[in-house]
């Protein structure tokens, strides 16, 4: 069996937060071996990118979700750099503007996803609508307890269109959040992404975790299942990604479209 099958969420596999180990690493270490896997695994991501967008037949959508300093931009960077940005955009979902709010929540959400022969990459989500407008009392209960059935039905919808879905929660415990806010208050390169208002939000640590926990039990189905991602060690978080991302793209199985009639006969002078 794949050992990225027991991160993987379904409607009969559920994932307790509260016993979860973000520290694990599935029996792997940080060794030549690991750095050897994971080069292996980017250049066969860019190869199969490249037949995506050939094939123009299907599309891949990679939702990353976790709390702050989890690492979504470090697995941008690590791991998803290997495709090409040009087929390969990547939204980050932020407060919604006044626009965006005179829409439903979703509207923002549906002109992000990517067309055929694309690959789009979600730094947050919709799942902002069932998570931090619930955390922070944004929406009354009676608002964001109805999404979760309507994100399912839209995803189902991406996913009956065409669109591979791979939602990634990237899992750190709360003395792991708080080494890296620590790192980012004292590099002068990283205290830009830090702000006072980071450790008003860790007082909400216990409720972040409920709403994580329902997001991944209401929202784990057999169209895009969630994968939980220990993601204390950046190293293996990298590794389960890249495997994760490898395995559905080699299962899309992405084809070179058939050559033009004749071209074989065309003389180029």
């Amino acid at each position: 069996m794949n050992f990225t099958e027991a991160f993987k969420t379904s409607p009969d596999n559920r994932i307790d937060l509260s016993t979860f180990d973000p520290g694990q690493t599935a029996g792997f270490s940080k060794d030549k071996k690991y750095k050897k896997l994971l080069r292996a695994h980017r250049e066969t991501l860019s190869r199969l990118q490249y037949k995506l967008a050939a094939e123009q037949q299907q599309s891949l959508l990679i939702v990353l979700q976790g709390i702050d300093a989890a690492g979504k931009d470090g697995t941008i960077r690590k791991v998803f750099s290997a495709f090409n940005p040009q087929g390969c955009p990547v939204t980050p979902f932020k407060a919604p503007s006044k626009k965006e709010l005179d829409h439903d929540y979703l509207w923002r959400v549906h002109q992000a996803a990517p067309g055929k022969g694309s690959i789009g990459i979600f730094n947050r989500s919709h799942y902002e609508d069932v998570l931090v407008v619930r955390v922070h009392d944004y929406v009354p209960e009676s608002t964001w307890s109805t999404r979760y059935d309507q994100i399912n039905q839209f995803e189902k919808h991406l996913s009956e269109n065409g669109t591979r879905i791979i939602k990634f929660f990237l899992c750190i415990d709360s003395d792991e959040q708080r080494k890296r806010f620590e790192a980012r208050r004292q590099d002068p390169l990283k205290q830009w992404k830090f702000s006072k208002d980071d450790l008003e939000k860790r007082t909400y640590w216990k409720d972040y975790m409920g709403a994580f926990q329902d997001m991944i039990d209401r929202c784990s189905t057999t169209e895009a299942p969630w994968h939980v991602v220990p993601a204390n060690n950046k190293w293996f978080r990298n590794l389960l990604v890249a495997q994760v991302t490898r395995d559905v793209l080699e299962d899309m199985d992405p084809q070179w479209p058939p050559a033009e009639p004749g071209i074989n006969e065309i003389e180029i002078v």
